[in-house]
């Protein structure tokens, strides 16, 4: 069924049809509930009785992706369909533009949640993690060479701290998809009175044609791949034999169909590389919209697929990495042995001088020469990082684990 059929005369070529067909299923329950708010406000203007208010509510809450048939042009058109001559009445006073701005407006709010809930979960098994591990040695890293001393549990903290920012960036991107631009119609309202929704969109051209609320949950989701991918890099590396910080849980990891021995990071190397696709998405609906007139032009209907696949992959790669981190046989005493590499004490020593009223230019100079020469001799250890036993305390609070 299309909602256009009164203006074409006969059917569309079947290579043209399937061209156009929309694979929005995932929509359909956020486009009932916007059908829903668009009958009461039908409801609220005379346009709709009190029997048919209670009907359309009845109906839409009853409809599922069973429902939906192959003829139907997008959930738009089914749920016309689906409701049947109430259905005909429902669609005055908007357009398929306001409509699914509206639908996908509260599929991202959705989305969102559902994000910020996955890395809650994940912070919590980090936490756990770091909480167990807090003054368990280990070398920090600078261009992937060893550094400065630190702790096991300071490091993931580091990782919590990525994830705490990537919570708040979807708690923005909600807030930018609650507006409604219910009311817009196609591109310039509507002659009938019907009330404004709530939290209405002040420009109607606007309504219709912005997709700035996909843009930045797309942003929140590449930033947060990109996050997720650093991660994956480092317990990559911890994995191998030249690191041997940890070993992988046979539940989320692999073997290889030829080597008998191999144990493989999969979950860490997926995550890695649906990176650079979370990445694509954000970059092909930014070269989407940018040559867009506005208002709506069904160029804007590639935001769908990025919006659903992003979703999914974010779900799906949270909760392996949850299971993945949480199953980590970590090798203290590899950990111990490259933290006890005297060249780690070197800034130790330099600082140690400094104490004493040497410049650090000259204290640099002096300590880099002993390296050089071979006759380094490493003070005691000094306090650097704090305490982690407290600063996990303090985000275990933040994040109410």
């Amino acid at each position: 069924m299309t909602l256009w059929s009164g203006r074409v005369e006969g059917e569309l070529a079947p290579e043209v049809w399937a061209f156009l067909k929309a694979e929005d299923a995932e929509l359909l329950p956020y486009d009932c509930a916007g059908t829903l708010l668009h009958a009461q406000r039908l409801h609220a203007a005379g346009l709709l009785d009190d029997d048919e208010l209670a009907q359309a509510t009845q109906k839409l809450a009853a409809i599922t992706a069973d429902d939906l048939d192959p003829a139907d042009e997008d959930v738009h058109s089914a749920i016309e369909r689906l409701l049947g001559p109430l259905g005909r009445k429902i669609h005055a006073g908007r357009s398929r533009n306001d409509q699914v701005a509206t639908a996908h407006r509260l599929y991202v709010q959705d989305a969102c949640d559902e994000a910020s809930a996955a890395i809650r979960a994940f912070g919590a098994v980090l936490l756990a993690l770091a909480e167990a591990e807090a003054d368990t040695p280990m070398p920090a890293y600078t261009h992937l060479q060893r550094a400065l001393p630190i702790t096991l549990g300071h490091h993931l903290l580091a990782w919590v701290e990525m994830l705490e920012r990537d919570v708040a960036r979807f708690a923005f991107v909600r807030s930018q998809a609650e507006p409604s631009p219910l009311g817009a119609g196609a591109v310039a309202g509507s002659t009938l009175p019907l009330p404004a929704p709530p939290n209405a969109m002040r420009n109607t051209v606007d309504a219709v044609a912005d997709r700035d609320f996909v843009l930045d949950y797309l942003y929140a989701c590449a930033t947060l791949f990109v996050h997720l991918s650093r991660v994956s890099e480092e317990l990559c590396l911890w994995a191998t034999s030249e690191f041997g910080f940890a070993r992988l849980p046979e539940s989320a990891a692999t073997g290889s169909s030829m080597m008998p021995q191999k144990l493989n990071p999969d979950v860490a190397e997926l995550t890695r590389g649906k990176t650079g696709t979370a990445i694509g998405r954000l970059t092909g609906l930014l070269a989407t919209v940018k040559g867009l007139p506005l208002a709506y032009n069904s160029d804007l209907a590639e935001d769908k697929q990025a919006t659903f696949r992003s979703r999914r992959d974010v779900k799906l790669a949270l909760g392996a990495l949850a299971t993945l981190v949480g199953g980590l046989e970590l090798d203290r005493g590899r950990l111990a042995a490259a933290a006890s590499d005297p060249l780690l004490l070197a800034t130790d020593a330099a600082e140690a001088l400094v104490r004493e009223g040497v410049p650090f230019r000259d204290a640099h100079e002096q300590v880099a020469a002993s390296v050089r020469a071979g006759t380094f001799e490493p003070p005691e250890p000094s306090p650097r990082i704090g305490d982690v036993a407290a600063a996990v305390r303090a985000a275990k609070e933040r994040w109410g684990c």
